[in-house]
Formats: C-alpha cells, sequence, structure tokens
C-alpha cells in the first residue's frame, strides 16, 4: 500500500513537472509569435512615432517628411521588407501613445534617460546629442554663460517633455520656464522677445541663430550636455530590442549614420527644401 501511495506521488510529481515544462514552452512559443519584428513584417508596415522638429524631423515645401530622424526610420523599413508609417505626436504624450500601441516604436531624438527607462525599453545608442542655447540679442543683451541666465528674472523657454526641460532645471534652476508643446511655439516666443532664451537639442538653437542673425545670437559656444539617443520600445519584447540593437550596428559599421549625421547636422544643403 505505502509502494502505491509513493508511485502515485511519483507520477503525480513528474506530471506536474511535465505540464509546467509545458506550459513555459506556451509561453515562450507565445511570446515569439507575438514579437513586434514579425508583426511589423506580416502587416507590412512599420509604425514610427515622432515629433517635428529642426532637423530630426519636419515638412518640406509639398508636405512631405524628411530629416534625420526620417532617413533613418526610411532605412531601418527597408531593410525589414516593409513600408514606413509616420505618427506625429506631441513630445508630452509620445510615450504613453507608444504604451498604449498607438505605433510601434519612438524614432525621434529621443534621450536615453532613467526616468523614461522606467516606462519603456530603449535600443544602444545610434546618435549623440546635446543641450544648446539661443538667445534675444535686445532682451539678453551681455548675456553670455550660463551663470547670466540663472536668475529669477530670467524666462527660458523649451519644448514640454524634452530633455530640454530637464537640462533647464538642473542647469538654470533659478530662471523661470515657459513650456510649449511644440518648438515652433518656442522659438516664435523668442523672436517676439517674449523669453530670454530658448533651450533645444543642438543643432536647431544655431540654426535660429543663423537663420535670423539680426535678432538672435548664440551665448555658448557649445553645448552644455551629452545625451545618448535611442529608439523606445514597449516593454517585454526583447526579440525586436535585439534586431534593433543589431541593426544600429550594422548601419553604422557601414558608416551610413555618420554620412546622414553629417548632412543633416553639418550642412546647409537640404535648407532649400523646406519653407
Amino acid at each position: 500500500m505505502k509502494g502505491t501511495v509513493k508511485t502515485v506521488k511519483v507520477l503525480a510529481l513528474v506530471f506536474m513537472s511535465v505540464a509546467l515544462l509545458a506550459c513555459n514552452n506556451t509561453s515562450q512559443e507565445a511570446n515569439v509569435q507575438t514579437s513586434l519584428v514579425e508583426q511589423i513584417q506580416q502587416r507590412g508596415v512599420l509604425r514610427v512615432g515622432m515629433s517635428t522638429f529642426v532637423p530630426w524631423a519636419m515638412k518640406d515645401k509639398t508636405g512631405k517628411l524628411i530629416g534625420f530622424e526620417i532617413d533613418v526610420a526610411t532605412r531601418l523599413a527597408e531593410d525589414m521588407g516593409v513600408k514606413v508609417e509616420f505618427v506625429p505626436t506631441k513630445w508630452s504624450g509620445i510615450i504613453p501613445a507608444l504604451t498604449t500601441g498607438k505605433f510601434d516604436v519612438i524614432i525621434g531624438g529621443m534621450g536615453i534617460l532613467p526616468s523614461r527607462n522606467l516606462k519603456v525599453n530603449f535600443s544602444m545608442p545610434y546618435d549623440f546629442t546635446g543641450m544648446s542655447m539661443v538667445a534675444h540679442k535686445e532682451v539678453a543683451a551681455g548675456f553670455n554663460d550660463l551663470e547670466a541666465f540663472n536668475r529669477p528674472e530670467v524666462v527660458i523657454a523649451a519644448r514640454l517633455g524634452s530633455t530640454a526641460v530637464t537640462a533647464a532645471k538642473q542647469y538654470l534652476p533659478q530662471a523661470q520656464l515657459r513650456l510649449f508643446d511644440d518648438e515652433t511655439q518656442a522659438y516664435q516666443e523668442l523672436l517676439n522677445a517674449k523669453v530670454h532664451a530658448v533651450v533645444g537639442s543642438a543643432p536647431t538653437p544655431a540654426f535660429q541663430a543663423l537663420k535670423y542673425p539680426d535678432k538672435l545670437f548664440l551665448p555658448l559656444e557649445k553645448t552644455f550636455t551629452r545625451e545618448p539617443i535611442g529608439f523606445a520600445v514597449r516593454k517585454g519584447d526583447f526579440d525586436t530590442l535585439n534586431y534593433f540593437n543589431n541593426w544600429i550596428l550594422y548601419v553604422a559599421s557601414e558608416g551610413w549614420l555618420r554620412e546622414r549625421k553629417m548632412y543633416w547636422f553639418r550642412t546647409r544643403d537640404w535648407e532649400g527644401q523646406i519653407q
């Protein structure tokens, strides 16, 4: 009798182990089946969340999107054998839009921050940027370093939800911050002399200073931060992250990323395409 009971117990343990293993395999198979990379290939379209700001992403005279990030996303889609669909989204709500499935990936000059990484996964960096500043010649006359702007009476403009806000709070804690959903609004506020300066990702502030030399100037020679830029994807999809990381390694090693960065950030050859 005791032997029978023992045998039953052993068999029960074996069955439980087999069942757990089967569940594990089923779970793994489900994860593979639901991989975003496979979904994109089946769908035939890569949906990219982005926001417009020069020269990362902007509209040309015909309304077509152009820019560094547009080139990156387009090349990624081509290498995946699919079409690309851009989903313009306000920067302040772009991470919630990703997590709720409005698009597959954010490719929009997004800085890799610990606070963001709690909500999304990031690829390895495919670029590095830094914060720069452009100021108004009249209201910020004589301001030539960060300390000059770090005063209670100084008003700084930045785009809502961007790392420019983080940088401004860290380096200019005493200044007033005025935030805008669209970076264009921030620069218009500066041109109207309603703020002292705009903090934004390089090289946009420098472009604005070149575009409006009679009104704007660069108070700093270089960027005052350095931050890695990555693709953002939803949590839990490691196959997709693995593909994106290896794709970045590939296009970086062939020199394509560097060539595109040089074109959009070191030349003005594209300026005639935009309004």
